[in-house]
């Protein structure tokens, strides 16, 4: 895991064992003060017997001073090169889970939520830099310094020492049991944020229909649960490691009390023999160090344990691998429209007890206009999704362009394809900016005659600042029917060799929809054109009509011949003409 994550440090590298190795000159020069300190207290304790000069006295505080400055120094520039590893290895792991994530199959995504992935992507990332920073700084700092403060402890205090011997080890059990105790709650706390996430963003994304139920006082409840509950977490981990600061202050005035009495009375008995009082004040600093170390361990231990769940999540997201690979030598070239299904099933998990598309043969020549109609869940969108290789078929094969979809390079394959689904997306931006996801590089013109196809054209021009106006996050700006005819003409301006419409013009007018379905003709007449729809309106002049059932093609035909041969698509014509939903 730890291998996996430190791939993403590389640029890095440099700043952060730069920022090591200035840990290590700060903790040598802190070590190194007492020992001077020491000694100059000593000459001033002799001074009276043996005088002191000032240019010792002089050149001794001057040591000091930059000894003092080249250690703020080595800190301050230790925190400059850890605050640029740690925000720079954080950068490239959230652009690596992206990346990831965008390579993944709409069967990888199902497997996560979209809160857990954003969770993933912000909190998780931001506890696994906290950790690194710990890392290359604290971690470097602590136990140098525990290690070289002991050391010069007994060098400067020899039998005096031994208090550590008793101090350190209740300090490590006090402070170590505190982090264990307090690690379930911190774990607790970040499957409960993919809760609160989910909340929030199920609340954002259905805000108008939440207000049409008059179900803010619900929401706010569930969110104020959710909240509620990781503030419970929290509270209870962070009391139980607030006591790291009494524990440490109740070892280090121990630690002092015992140097101290101890201490001044082998100097008085010994008159200075065993031990004197630079000694002692030595004694006192390395104590100090010594349990500030400790205490810093401890920290950095809750912290990389709390980052553990948080690099153990990030993994999955990175150990997954999309079920959709490039074949070993890809077809880089869609010959035509042309579809084909053939003895295709298809489930979208292996788990699945039924399947959603069974025995599926169809063939759809290149340029043709077919229509595909069906009750929910009898198959309609599984079938489309085919195609761009969205899924790939659990048995069987789906030929575009008489070759099988899976022999081709994927990107090609979906350059070839463009899905205009019910609930498409548009992204913050400009019109201009949206339609130019069809084809970054259309013109002005390209895009009106797009638009003017799609007839989207007319309502454009009544915003005042026409295709440069701004279309906010998901489209909230612009009706249901303004953003699927933009959706529209923005497939349009992939001249794709086949067009699929999920549903795409459910929020249009019938008059609205025939202009559509007519562009087409006159657009793209080579393209093939599925258009799944409710409406037989939508499909009544396709060339071939699709009716699917529970997974399967129930019929095949146009409206004449599917009036006469298939029951279910009589029994829906009929229901829509007594419903007046179209005229004949």
């Amino acid at each position: 895991m730890i291998k996996k994550l430190a791939k993403s440090i590389r640029e890095y590298k440099k700043p952060s064992i730069i920022t090591m190795i200035l840990m290590v000159g700060e903790v040598l020069i802190e070590c190194l003060i007492p020992i001077i300190i020491a000694n100059l207290v000593n000459k001033i304790a002799a001074s009276e017997e043996t005088g002191l000069e000032m240019g010792y006295l002089l050149k001794t505080g001057l040591l000091l001073v930059g000894l003092a400055i080249l250690s703020l120094g080595c800190g301050g520039l230790a925190a400059f090169t850890c605050a640029k590893a740690s925000a720079g290895f954080a950068k490239n792991l959230r652009h690596d889970l992206f990346t990831r994530i965008q390579g993944f199959s709409f069967n990888n995504i199902d497997k996560f939520s979209t809160s857990s992935l954003v969770t993933r992507l912000t909190t998780d990332v931001n506890n696994v830099q906290m950790s690194y920073m710990m890392i290359i700084r604290t971690a470097i700092r602590s136990p140098l310094m525990f290690v070289t403060a002991i050391v010069m402890a007994y060098i400067m205090g020899g039998a005096l020492a031994t208090t550590f011997v008793v101090i350190v080890p209740i300090l490590i059990f006090g402070l170590f049991f505190i982090a264990r105790k307090a690690m379930p709650a911190f774990r607790r706390v970040f499957k409960k944020y993919d809760k609160l996430n989910e909340s929030i963003e199920e609340n954002v994304r259905a805000m108008r229909v939440v207000k049409g139920f008059s179900r803010e006082q619900y929401e706010t409840k569930k969110f104020t649960t959710a909240a509620g509950d990781i503030c419970k977490d929290f509270t209870k981990a962070e009391r139980i490691v607030a006591l790291n600061g009494p524990v440490m202050q109740l070892c280090m005035y121990i630690n002092m009390i015992f140097v101290l009495i101890v201490g001044s009375n082998l100097t008085i008995s010994s008159k200075g023999a065993d031990i004197n009082v630079g000694q002692i004040s030595a004694m006192l600093t390395y104590g100090m160090q010594i349990l500030m170390s400790l205490m810093m361990l401890s920290m950095i231990y809750v912290m990389i344990t709390i980052s553990l769940e948080s690099m153990k999540r990030i993994c999955e997201v990175l150990d997954e691998e999309s079920s959709l690979h490039n074949p070993e030598n890809p077809i880089y070239n869609v010959e035509d429209g042309s579809i084909e299904f053939s003895d295709v099933d298809f489930k979208y998990s292996h788990r699945a007890e039924k399947a959603s598309l069974s025995g599926v043969n169809l063939t759809i020549k290149s340029g043709m206009t077919v229509g595909v109609i069906g009750g929910t869940g009898s198959g309609k969108s599984s079938l489309t999704q085919l195609i761009p290789r969205l899924y790939d078929v659990s048995g069987g094969c789906v030929k575009v362009g008489g070759i099988d979809v899976r022999e081709y390079d994927i990107k090609t394959l979906r350059d070839s394809v463009a899905m205009v689904l019910q609930k498409n997306q548009l992204f913050s931006g400009t019109i201009k900016e949206n339609l130019r996801w069809g084809n970054e590089n259309a013109t002005n013109e390209e895009m009106i005659e797009a638009c003017v196809l799609a007839q989207a054209d007319e309502f454009i021009k009544t915003f005042p600042d026409g295709y440069d106006t701004y279309i906010e996050q998901g489209g909230t700006n612009v009706s249901g029917g303004q953003k699927q005819r933009l959706c529209i003409a923005r497939a349009l301006l992939k001249k794709p060799k086949i067009l699929i419409l999920d549903d795409s013009t459910s929020a249009v007018d019938t008059k609205t929809d025939a202009f559509i379905r007519e562009g087409f003709k006159q657009y793209i007449p080579e393209t093939t054109k599925i258009i799944i729809a409710q409406r037989i309106a939508s499909v009544k002049d396709a060339d071939m009509i699709i009716v699917m059932e529970n997974g399967c093609v129930s019929a095949v035909g146009n409206h004449d011949e599917l009036m006469q041969n298939s029951d279910i698509y009589r029994e829906v014509y009929e229901q829509q003409i007594g419903g007046g939903d179209f005229d004949e």
